[in-house]
């Protein structure tokens, strides 16, 4: 794997991607004050959109389901400052963040220490292939794609299908896969005690809603606010690492600061969608140093233009991203069912 060239305009920069490590420490203190504007912004809407919607069914079914789906983006914005929280980098005070980010957990349908484990050990194998199946989106090879039996080929196809992948999938994740914590090493105890206590303060909450409103707030607001949110999440997710000339390697050619800056893309969105996904776009920042809190990593890359050129994906682009399923290992890029069926045939 090739480390990242130093361009004309970045005199200075390293050539090694384990040094960034070092240079972007600077930028890792949270402004306590700043991180509370953030919550506030994001919460304060999400709760007076969820009430307004909630008002309006009296009056139009239509306009309150129309309400659910914006605030779907601040509900989007909530799970990243959860995000933040996870990595410890929105409040100096880590068990302060992590109570805060446990209290989000409820609202976005994920227990917060089972999701932090989970996406601890995806920043730890994120990009190596003998490490593949947790935290991230499944993926197989070109070579173990042509080993699979018929029907093992017809079920990757129909995950990696768009419609399950970003439809089907997510509503699986938040809704079933969040409720109860297997699979994962560690104390097992806390991980049930995080998730049946945020699964009790949820299903407490909707009993509240469907006893002083009926199942419509639920049908009408709740579950498309949560559905539209999930989908979107997922998006994000999946452009973040699933682009052509992302890296995939095996453990011994492996290096997380490599992987981290060539496997994570630069998703370029337009500035309203770039607020209510707070800069997550900058991935490959985010796995290089993920205790840099979401609203400092626009300075990183007005400070470091080397970072703001590598990897960009604008919001066009990323679209073509749906169609790459397999990872090529000769050629290092993804490739869609059709381009690979074609090289064989070659």
């Amino acid at each position: 794997m090739t480390s990242e060239t130093v361009s004309p305009t970045n005199a200075g920069a390293p050539a090694d991607a384990s040094q960034w490590t070092r240079i972007l420490a600077k930028y890792r203190t949270p402004n306590h004050a700043r991180s509370l504007f953030e919550l506030a912004v994001s919460l304060l809407p999400f709760i007076a959109i969820w009430a307004l919607a909630w008002w309006v069914l009296q009056y139009s079914g239509w306009l309150a389901l129309g309400l659910a789906v914006f605030n779907a983006l601040f509900l989007v914005r909530l799970f990243m400052i959860q995000h933040d929280c996870g990595h410890g980098a929105f409040f100096r005070s880590r068990a302060f963040g992590d109570w805060i980010g446990r209290g989000l957990g409820v609202l976005t349908l994920t227990p917060y220490d089972v999701w932090r484990q989970s996406h601890a050990i995806h920043h730890a194998s994120t990009g190596n292939l003998d490490r593949r199946g947790t935290g991230d989106v499944p993926t197989l090879t070109v070579a173990e794609y042509r080993a699979k039996s018929r029907l093992g080929r017809l079920i990757y196809r129909l995950y990696r299908n768009p419609v399950v992948l970003f439809g089907l999938a997510p509503i699986y994740v938040f809704f079933l896969q969040n409720r109860v914590p297997v699979g994962l090493r560690g104390p097992q105890g806390r991980y049930w005690l995080n998730a049946m206590v945020t699964n009790a303060l949820l299903f407490s909450g909707l009993g509240l809603v469907i006893w002083f409103g009926g199942f419509k707030p639920v049908l009408l607001v709740f579950l498309p606010t949560m559905m539209v949110a999930s989908s979107i999440g997922m998006w994000l997710f999946f452009v973040q690492h699933q682009f052509e000339h992302t890296s995939w390697e095996h453990e011994e050619n492996w290096s997380i600061h490599d992987a981290a800056l060539h496997g994570s893309s630069y998703y370029v969105l337009p500035g309203v969608l770039r607020w209510f996904s707070a800069n997550i776009g900058a991935h490959h920042i985010h796995h290089m140093a993920s205790r840099i809190p979401f609203y400092r990593l626009s300075e990183v890359l007005r400070d470091h233009d080397i970072l703001a050129q590598n990897h960009r994906l604008t919001l066009r682009e990323s679209l073509g991203c749906a169609r790459l399923h397999l990872w090529d290992e000769k050629r290092q890029r993804l490739l869609s069912f059709a381009q690979a069926r074609q090289l064989n045939a070659a």
